[in-house]
Parts: C-alpha cells; structure tokens; sequence
C-alpha cells in the first residue's frame, strides 16, 4: 500500500471512529486529524523546498564549472600569448611585458549625492600615478589621490578621463565620463567611427594596458573640428564591491 493510501485509510478511520463514539470523541478525533494533516503538508512544503533549493545549487554549481573551464582556456591562451610577446620584446632588446593588477575594496561614497565616486582601501599605492580600475575585466574608471587618499572615480564621472581606441582601425579619442555613458572626444575628422563599433583601450596614456574593453558605439556625433562618440560601457554597476587595480 502507497503512503498516501495509508495516509486516507488513517483519516477514514479516524472519521469512523468520531460518527459513531459522539461529540466528545469527534472533537478529539478531529483534532487529531487536523495535527496530522497539519504536519503532513508542512513535510510535503519541506521536501519541496529542500528539492528546489538542491535543484538551484546543482545547476549553479554546473554553470560556475563551464565558467571555470572558459577562464582557465583563457588563462591558459593568455600565457601563451604573453610568452609569445615577451619573445618578440626579447629580439628587440625590450624589457618584458608583465602587466600585474591588485584587489582594492570600495569603503563608501565620498558623498552620497554622487554614486561616480568612492573612497577605496588601496594600499601601498603611488600617489603620483593615475591607476585604471578593472571590474570583470572591463574598464569601471579610475584612481586619483585626495589629499593623500585613493579616490575612486567611476566611468560616470566627467573627470574618469582615459585613453581609447575604437573599432577594427583602432581610431584614437579620448574618454570621459557621462552619467550611465561614456564620451570618446577628439576623434579626427577624417576617421569614421560607427554605431556598434567596440572601444578598448589603447594603453598609449598607461593607465590601462592595451586592448582593456571599454562599450560600444551608440551615436556618432559631429563637433566643430572633430568627431564624438556616444559609448554604452559594459560595466554598469554604480559602485562594485571590489574592483582590480592596473598596477
């Protein structure tokens, strides 16, 4: 017998048992009945939420290992691709190419007005440089110092000023900080950026390295004696947890 026929044969018995012993016995029968019906339904609501709450961690846990294996492929063309590089400097009596970057931690806003600027706790920091922030490997904007301080200014700001190239032809600009955009000014004339085109940086400022990626392209703006960019960066959030620093 399934548990559920044991479960229903329980309940008639029950419900025998209160028509023909009177009130008294209803009453307690009944009761009784409604505590096992009670905690029946609460085990089925568990299980259910158990089984759910398994089901989630075990397709989490599957999507974090494609991520894995997709970082470690690119970890590992990476290496390749920086050993190749270093070679070619070698040939040319170059030093060799090491970019590094360091974990900082957003402390708070330095004013809560602003969401385009944050305190950050970056130790052992130059204060002379003006450092590049990382945010899932994209651009999120920039480290200044503030009466000895490091300030962190987000892609939003109009003082996040950096570096960018755009598109297949590598046109060179210069980003600035709008609000939810950013604007690549100073793009020659004769260049033709367009809608949809990638920016990245172009590392010739060295507050990035090369190749950093930045947005795209959503509006081509003609000025006076050159061209802008209306950019739709890829890093969104208003101020992340923790960002990397391009050391």
């Amino acid at each position: 017998m399934s548990s559920k026929l044991k479960f229903f044969f329980i309940i008639g018995v029950f419900i025998f048992i209160s028509l023909k012993y009177g009130g008294d016995a209803r009453g307690v029968v009944a009761d009784f009945s409604t505590s096992v019906t009670t905690g029946y339904l609460t085990t089925v609501e568990r299980v259910k939420t158990w089984t759910e709450e398994y089901l989630a961690q075990r397709d989490a846990i599957r999507i974090l290992r494609a991520h894995n294996s997709e970082l470690e492929r690119s970890a590992l063309l990476s290496i390749a691709f920086a050993g190749k590089l270093n070679a070619l400097l070698k040939d040319h009596e170059r030093p060799p190419y090491a970019p590094s970057v360091k974990l900082v931690q957003a402390v708070s806003y330095v004013n809560l007005s602003n969401y385009h600027r944050v305190w950050l706790d970056f130790e052992d920091a130059n204060q002379s440089r003006i450092y590049g922030l990382l945010h899932q490997g994209n651009t999120a904007g920039i480290v200044i110092f503030d009466q000895g301080r490091p300030l962190g200014l987000l892609q939003g700001d109009p003082k996040s000023i950096f570096s960018v190239s755009v598109g297949e032809d590598n046109i060179p600009g210069v980003a600035m900080g709008n609000n939810q955009y950013i604007q690549v000014r100073y793009i020659p004339m004769w260049m033709e950026p367009k809608v949809g085109d990638e920016v990245t940086t172009s590392g010739m400022d060295e507050i990035f390295f090369a190749g950093v990626p930045v947005g795209k392209v959503i509006e081509v703006i003609q000025e006076e004696s050159y061209q802008s960019a209306v950019v739709l960066p890829y890093t969104q959030a208003k101020a992340p947890m923790y960002m990397y620093v391009v050391e």
